[in-house]
């Protein structure tokens, strides 16, 4: 699912903004964040906006959000040791899925270095099967809905 308009995308287009600090080891052979990190640093802030916001053990709940697509587009190089927050907004709330839109910029910027996308399918930790989105969940969801 390609991201339109991300590089015109400012940290004003997401409702909720996660800090992360990066570490040496995020950096590559070029002396900027590794691709891969961008993908690390979007499920750290997923997870723990909802972990943290609704009080849920990952570990202990009946059910997982499983990643079933994801990608990302760059439009500038972050690098170690650069405060960074990730900005996330709800693009789509289904019935068992969610849709991120998801972005990456210095902490005092408001122009997004990176811009992605990330989709959470809930399903019953035993057996796998999509079941409905948790109703806490579903509910701090909604309050990061944009169209």
């Amino acid at each position: 699912m390609p991201t339109d308009s991300g590089d015109r995308r400012t940290s004003r287009d997401f409702p909720v903004h996660w800090p992360v600090l990066t570490r040496w080891t995020d950096n590559d052979m070029f002396g900027h964040l590794n691709n891969a990190v961008y993908y690390e640093l979007f499920d750290t802030a997923i997870n723990g906006w909802i972990n943290t916001t609704v009080g849920i053990d990952p570990v202990s709940a009946p059910w997982l959000g499983v990643v079933a697509e994801s990608g990302c587009q760059y439009f500038a190089e972050l690098k170690f040791p650069d405060p960074l927050v990730v900005g996330l907004a709800v693009a789509r709330l289904g019935n068992s899925s969610v849709t991120y839109r998801l972005a990456v910029f210095e902490r005092d910027a408001t122009q997004v270095a990176a811009v992605g996308h990330w989709v959470h399918v809930y399903v019953d930790r035993e057996n796998r099967r999509p079941i409905p989105i948790p109703d806490a969940v579903r509910s701090l969801l909604a309050t990061a809905r944009v169209e």
